[in-house]
């Protein structure tokens, strides 16, 4: 986002998804998510795995859980600091996407 730009809300993030790449400039966790909403659940899970923030613990968990395992994505909710979730994987994707776009924690 340069200058003169408005920042990005959760709406204009989720509108990204019908593009054949992410925006520019995003963070890796954001790009985590923006590839686990085309499917790519691979290419997310690499961009998380090995960053040690609560953050990325809190995708790498949600993506585990969208690929339905439920013990590994509990490591990594109390890794975030966070209660597993129990809505719906949508709901938790805006939940995250919009906490992340807002400045994270």
């Amino acid at each position: 986002m340069g200058q003169g730009t408005r920042p990005m809300t959760p709406d204009s993030f989720k509108n990204t998804i019908r593009e054949p790449a992410p925006p520019e400039r995003l963070s890796p966790v954001l790009e985590a998510l923006w590839w686990a909403a085309k499917g790519d659940w691979n290419r997310a899970h690499v961009l998380v795995q090995d960053d040690p923030s609560r953050d990325a613990a809190w995708v790498h968990a949600y993506l585990h859980r969208v690929e339905g395992d439920l013990g590994n994505a509990g490591y990594w909710y109390r890794t975030a600091g966070r209660a597993a979730a129990s809505d719906s994987l949508e709901v938790e994707w805006q939940t995250i996407v919009a906490a992340l776009l807002a400045g994270g924690r």
